[in-house]
């Protein structure tokens, strides 16, 4: 396959063999492609339209959009249009103006002899179409802004809460209006909370980015969606919960690093599930949990949602062993207990149950006393209407955060995005011979 790679898009009808073989190949590098699946023609007219360098794409004729103007329109992109049949060679797609026709089944071969023939292969890293500066040093650089990760079971506010925390940092005049929400969670809500629907781009394109190329701080912004009566810009989610798929580690690892440094403040929503292979003897695990496990790893300030009654503080009790299993120092985490009792005997007792049993589960381990945030019936109203958050919910949960921030001291610094560099020979032998 010699130094070629090729950028593809792809749109078929459900279930469409084809479309999850490509999709296979690319995964295990049977192909030198990098496989976008776009769910409509209308996504891959979003992709065409960002301004992004793409090879080809494939069209599958069955598809709902997928027509003379679709094809004229990736053409005119720079994108050459590949039309996938049902069978045989149709020749009136040739006519309607695209430069190729695969037809079912498609081989592997196939795909790439077309692609050879009449697509571009694209540089993977960094050049001109993908936004991106060629100064490593300058995204390399700089200073790097408060990650704030917030996680917790099912029901207990956790998307509300982190929608609470960037309102306090946005209304924060030292972040300078740069906050961005990201919703990092296998099953995104954020979209839905903000009125935006499933739109592009997302998660997943900018983690796409980072696979082939290093963007610069604007291209990274120019992704978010803005919120400008909350004080916040929005990463929306995974479209669907099996999209985490298409997350390579490295690739989000880096993507979160960038957002750290496009912003003063990142607030990070996702899943409370942490496990990996070393829990569970499973890769595929690991990978599917990779948002949380590296949110938390990096996070400056933890924030770990439960709720009043038995369930939810034995889930937040949970959750909080498991983050701090996960290598956080408790000093950075702060549990929310949401839709709390408002009595003040009540709270305390709630407060010491979730001490007494965190020492328990992780003997030695003590956290900040649980924030209580009390049940406000106006806030699915404030939801509906898009309206920002009532200050008396943000204030007292930005307040708590900066605290715990405070305590903790400086901003952890992120991963590595770079390959570790290994010695000739040093493998297997323990370290230096």
């Amino acid at each position: 396959m010699s130094g070629e790679h090729y950028l593809v898009l792809g749109v078929a009808r459900p279930r469409a063999a084809w479309f999850a073989e490509v999709g296979r190949w690319s995964s295990a590098a049977a192909l030198p492609v990098d496989f976008v699946r776009c769910v409509s023609a209308d996504e891959v007219r979003a992709r065409l339209a960002g301004g992004r360098a793409w090879s080809a794409v494939l069209l599958d004729e069955g598809c709902t959009g997928v027509d003379r103007d679709l094809i004229d329109e990736a053409r005119r992109a720079g994108c050459t249009p590949i039309v996938v049949t049902g069978g045989g060679h149709d020749s009136r797609w040739i006519d309607l103006g695209a430069a190729a026709v695969l037809a079912e089944p498609v081989e592997r071969e196939a795909v790439l002899a077309v692609l050879r023939d009449h697509a571009e292969p694209v540089d993977r890293g960094p050049g001109p179409g993908f936004g991106v500066t060629d100064d490593v040093t300058t995204w390399t650089s700089g200073a790097v802004g408060r990650l704030v990760t917030v996680l917790g079971g099912g029901g207990t506010g956790t998307s509300v809460v982190a929608m609470a925390v960037a309102h306090a940092a946005g209304a924060d005049p030292t972040n300078a209006g740069r906050v961005a929400l990201v919703d990092a969670a296998l099953d995104a809500s954020q979209a839905v909370l903000h009125h935006t629907g499933d739109v592009v781009p997302g998660l997943q394109e900018l983690v796409e980015l980072h696979r082939t190329s290093r963007p610069d701080t604007a291209t990274v912004r120019s992704g978010l969606w803005a919120f400008p009566e909350r004080g916040y810009d929005l990463l929306p989610g995974l479209r669907r919960h099996r999209d985490w798929t298409a997350l390579r580690p490295r690739a989000l690892a880096a993507a979160v690093s960038s957002l750290r440094r496009a912003y003063a403040t990142v607030v990070a929503d996702t899943d409370a599930d942490l496990e990996g292979e070393a829990e569970t003897g499973s890769l595929d695990v690991e990978d599917r949990n990779a948002c949380a496990r590296t949110l938390v790893a990096e996070a400056d300030v933890v924030v770990v949602t439960g709720s009043d009654g038995p369930a939810g503080v034995h889930r937040l009790v949970r959750a909080l062993g498991e983050v701090v299993a996960h290598g956080t120092e408790p000093e950075r985490i702060l549990p929310v207990v949401v839709r709390a009792p408002r009595a003040p005997h009540r709270r305390a007792e709630l407060a010491r149950t979730v001490a007494i049993l965190l020492g328990e589960l992780s003997p030695g381990t003590s956290t900040v006393s649980p924030l209580m945030v009390p049940t406000r019936r106006e806030l699915d109203g404030v939801l509906l209407d898009g309206s920002p958050l009532p200050r008396a919910l943000w204030a007292p949960i930005g307040a708590a955060v900066d605290a715990v921030a405070q305590r903790a001291g400086g901003p952890r610094s992120p991963a590595d995005d770079e390959p570790v560099p290994i010695r000739p020979g040093s493998l297997g032998f323990g370290g230096e011979r």
